[in-house]
Order: structure tokens, then C-alpha cells, then sequence
């Protein structure tokens, strides 16, 4: 067999990916005085299963890794700064080869519409139909034509469901009141506000009658309803944009919020980082937001509304003592 026959295809795109990020893993602990974090506690630190991340370093049976996930990584593993670039041409090649493939049963999709369901070329549209196709089209144009030119209607700032758009806002503030259940990081991020404001309630996340009373109180002191009710009107009021510098509870409530994310382990300190700026500035440049690193209103909107469950018990939870209240 002729050599070029018998030489072996290079790797996809997404087979050298995985390759290179696994190299990264498993260097991870050759520095001097380093250790090799395991798989269960690296993918813990990125937010996503174990099984997850074990496709995301195998070669044989790769599973194509997000661009978020490969930085992190990148981050987490100190990997040298000269593969990043690298990590992320494959990441994006991979992507390129996963839009080029044609989903199964798609050829079967276009033969239908070109042949009809049983396989006979569709006949010719009878005038009238085609007459009706013409007014409907027409009537969706000008439906189009409204949407873009009425001024009080959002335009998606990259067409993207979901993202931002100009002149308005696509998120609501959440609406927290008191309740028996844990309400988990969003009550928690009310309770760190509270604290950063002179209040020292618990931050537990279960908005009982203290949290309540706090909030009630702080509402009368800024001229709100005062109801106990965190929603539109006090958000904004209980948030204050912080940087880098800033320390104490208002960072703590970010820094819980951007760990509740899915976009991968935040560190929650209580001092805003320059990777605390880094986490930040990756969730307002998947988000739409400007990319600062500091949390503003908008982008303390945009996180509380994106938080997830938790996908276990929290910590203090799990814990036989009682729920943790972070220190002033």
C-alpha cells in the first residue's frame, strides 16, 4: 500500500482539543510544589459534572468544549499563556465543523419539500394560492416594517433570543418576599445587600421575619412602599456598582452570584479580584453587557436573573450547625 494510503488522517479538530487540554491536566502538578488537582474537584471548581469534563479530555471519544470551559481550564491549570491562542483556533474550528454537519434526516427534510410527503414532484400552486402567499407575505412585511421603525419596541442587539436590547432591557428584577422555603443565592444576595447597608441579618437564604423587618425598614428610609418586599423599586436601590478594590458583603452577594452562574467556579472571598473581574467580564461578554469588570445595575440584573438551582444541598445545609452569617 502506498505510504500516503497507509498514513493516518489527522486528527478532527475536537480530537487535538481534547488532546490539549488533557496535556494541561496532566501537567498540571509537574511545577515544582504543584499538585494536580483531581477531575472530580476540577470540574466542581468549573461548575459542571465529572462526566462532563472526562469527554471534554478524551481524545478517543471527545465531547467539543465550550470556549468558557477551555479558559477556565487554561486559567485553573496554569497552562502556558502561549497554548491559549492555540486552545482557542481549535475550539472555534471545532464549532465550524459541528455547523457543517448536516443533521440525519435532513436530506430527507429538503426531499420532502421539494417532492411532496410520498416522493412525487409537488404540482404547480393554482393562482389563487399563489394571490393569498402574495398577502400574507405582505401583511408579515409591513408587521416587520412596524417592529423595526415603533419607537418603543427593543431591537435584539445581535439577534441572539434573549440578549439585550437597545432602549430596553430584557430582564425583570425578581421578586423576593418572605417565605418558609430556602430561596437559596438571590435571598442570600438580599442578605449580603442588607449587611453592606448596616443590617446585621443572618445570610442564610431563608428571607424570614428578620430579613423582612430589615427590608422594611431600609424601604421607609429611602422613601419606597414599605411593604418587605424586594422587587423592582428596591434592587436598585439596595445594589451600589463595585470593582475592583471593593471588598465586604456587596462583593460577597457578586461573587455568589457569578459562582451560581454555570459558567464555571467563582472564588467567594469577600475581595473583588482581579479573577473575580475576569469571571465578571466573561459573564457580561456572553451576556451582551458592556465589558467592564465591575458590576453595575444592569449587570447585577442580568446575574440575578440567570442564577440556577443548586444542583445539591448548599454548604451550609449540609452543615449540622447552624447556617452560616457572613462576618462584617
Amino acid at each position: 500500500m502506498p505510504e500516503q494510503e497507509a498514513r493516518e488522517p489527522d486528527p478532527a479538530p475536537g480530537a487535538r482539543l481534547a488532546l490539549l487540554l488533557r496535556h494541561w491536566w496532566e501537567e498540571a502538578g509537574s511545577a515544582p510544589g504543584g499538585a494536580r488537582p483531581t477531575q472530580q474537584a476540577l470540574a466542581a471548581k468549573l461548575g459542571i459534572d465529572q462526566t462532563t469534563l472526562s469527554r471534554y479530555l478524551n481524545p478517543k471519544h471527545p465531547l467539543n468544549a465550550p470556549l468558557r470551559v477551555v479558559e477556565a481550564l487554561h486559567a485553573r491549570l496554569r497552562a502556558p499563556a502561549a497554548e491559549l491562542e492555540q486552545a482557542r483556533a481549535l475550539c472555534r474550528a471545532t464549532l465550524e465543523d459541528s455547523g457543517r454537519e448536516r443533521p440525519a434526516g435532513a436530506g430527507d427534510a429538503v426531499r420532502a419539500g421539494r417532492y411532496g410527503a410520498w416522493g412525487r414532484p409537488r404540482s404547480r400552486r393554482p393562482l389563487p394560492a399563489l394571490l393569498a402567499s402574495a398577502v400574507v407575505l405582505s401583511f408579515a412585511a409591513g408587521i416587520a416594517v412596524h417592529a423595526l421603525v415603533a419607537p418603543d419596541r427593543g431591537v435584539p442587539a445581535d439577534g441572539v433570543p434573549g440578549a439585550l436590547r437597545v432602549g430596553e432591557s430584557p430582564y425583570e428584577w425578581p421578586l423576593l418576599r418572605m417565605k418558609k422555603e430556602d430561596q437559596y443565592t438571590r435571598a442570600r444576595a438580599v442578605q449580603h445587600l442588607l449587611h453592606a447597608h448596616g443590617y446585621k441579618v443572618r445570610t442564610d437564604g431563608f428571607f424570614g421575619e428578620e430579613t423582612r423587618d430589615a427590608v422594611m425598614d431600609f424601604q421607609r428610609k429611602h422613601h419606597l412602599v414599605s411593604d418587605g418586599k424586594v422587587g423592582q423599586d428596591t434592587w436598585p436601590e439596595l445594589v451600589k456598582t463595585v470593582g475592583p478594590g471593593s471588598s465586604g458583603h456587596m462583593v460577597l452577594a457578586v461573587q455568589e452570584l457569578l459562582d451560581n452562574v454555570g459558567q464555571g467556579g467563582t472564588v467567594v472571598s469577600g475581595q473583588y479580584t482581579a479573577v473575580t473581574a475576569d469571571d465578571l467580564r466573561f459573564f457580561q461578554r456572553t451576556h451582551h453587557l458592556p465589558v467592564t469588570g465591575r458590576a453595575d445595575p444592569d449587570t447585577w440584573l442580568a446575574l440575578l436573573v440567570r442564577q440556577r438551582p443548586p444542583a445539591s444541598a448548599p454548604a451550609y445545609q449540609r452543615s449540622t450547625g447552624t447556617p452560616p452569617s457572613a462576618s462584617g
